[in-house]
């Protein structure tokens, strides 16, 4: 990387910085103005408009990247030599560690992209995403039933299932808008409960 892509990189990232300071308050999407954003950024309009073409883009950029950091720490514990109940309630931890750091407007607004289905390059990449998702807990679902701690009649498939019909049940404006963070928790432990082998 050359000097001129480094600098195009680093004012990239401090607009996507400032962006997530705006909309991580109260006011959340609504409340981002292009003008606040630049000035508090340094930079001008124009120049977030020529690397990010609309505000929209900028947005679903912030998230995007706000995924894939809570992602990227979900992935350290994934790949630690780790019993599956300690890697499945370590993946909780972290989302609620997440979640925490962000206003409840944010979540709400996360979720209002994520299960959007309007714009088809975003739904694109929330389906990318998703997928990766049900790749890894495929492979730890799998790990729990070598340890004996998940019932052996449940399949793959039946289980990728399961978990879908989870994040779709979340992905509803309805339900993601009582959600309280700290229900990862107790969803992990559900989890763990429902799909343990029964007790002969």
């Amino acid at each position: 990387m050359n000097g001129f892509e480094k600098r195009t990189q680093q004012k990239m990232q401090t607009i996507k910085d400032t962006a997530f300071a705006l909309l991580n308050q109260p006011a959340g999407v609504d409340g981002l103005r292009m003008d606040t954003l630049a000035k508090e950024a340094g930079v001008s309009k124009a120049t977030i408009f020529k690397y990010f073409h609309s505000k929209e883009k900028l947005i679903q950029q912030v998230f995007m990247d706000f995924l894939d950091r809570m992602g990227a720490e979900s992935m350290t514990f994934l790949s630690q030599d780790l019993p599956f109940e300690e890697k499945l309630m370590a993946l909780a931890k972290v989302k609620i560690q997440y979640l925490d750091t962000v206003d409840q407007q944010f979540f709400l607004d996360l979720m209002a992209q994520y299960s959007q289905k309007a714009d088809a390059e975003l739904a694109t990449k929330m389906h990318a995403y998703n997928q990766r998702y049900y790749d890894v807990m495929v492979q730890l679902l799998q790990q729990g039933r070598k340890e004996g701690k998940i019932d052996l009649k449940y399949s793959d498939e039946f289980l990728l299932l399961y978990l879908e019909s989870m994040v779709q049940g979340v992905s509803d404006p309805a339900i993601y808008q009582k959600i309280n963070v700290h229900y990862a928790e107790y969803w992990a432990e559900m989890l763990l409960k429902a799909l343990a082998p029964t007790e002969k």
